[in-house]
């Protein structure tokens, strides 16, 4: 259900777009995206971090786009938060030594230290390559287009994340075995 709540403010946007313009749309999606962490926090009686930061750029961004009626900003915000979230992970790895990821769903996966190193930097790699990839179509290619981009972009995110849990399941199998008597 939950998964299914981080695709609605994207659809309203889309739709918005189509039916509207860019800034219609963008007031939407800031609309959309209060509502869908007021029913995260209903839901949960929490917000993650990820939503707090996901929920702050839509505002600033969205606010800036219809203040200044300039579409650049709710174009640019994905590979703001994109490139936020890399620089957060590659601090965490590189300088702390600490996996961000464990520290956010340890509680609920238990996966060995060095595969959660992994899962740390290959987000790291997948979040440089949505913010390279969202600014290269938010600057060379219309609105039209990039609103599209982010409709049908989201193939990257969810291949990803079947990428992720084909490379952890041997390791939840294994702890699971262990952990039967």
């Amino acid at each position: 259900m939950k998964a299914l709540l981080d695709f609605v403010p994207i659809l309203l946007f889309f739709g918005a777009y189509k039916f509207y313009d860019i800034y219609v749309a963008t007031a939407v999606l800031m609309a959309a995206t209060v509502v869908q962490t007021a029913i995260v926090y209903a839901i949960d009686r929490k917000v993650t971090m990820m939503q707090k930061i996901t929920l702050a750029l839509i505002l600033v961004f969205g606010a800036l786009t219809l203040w200044l009626q300039d579409e650049r900003f709710i174009k640019w915000k994905p590979t703001v938060l994109y490139f936020a979230i890399a620089i957060a992970l590659g601090v965490a790895v590189w300088t702390f030594k600490k996996s961000f990821l464990k520290l956010m769903l340890g509680a609920q996966l238990e996966l060995p230290d060095r595969v959660w190193m992994r899962l740390n930097v290959a987000w790291i790699v997948y979040c440089v390559f949505m913010a390279i990839i969202n600014g290269y179509v938010a600057a060379f290619f219309s609105t039209e287009a990039w609103v599209n981009f982010k409709l049908w972009g989201y193939i990257f995110p969810i291949l990803f994340l079947a990428g992720q849990g084909f490379y952890i399941a041997p390791h939840l199998k294994a702890d699971q075995s262990k952990a039967e008597p």
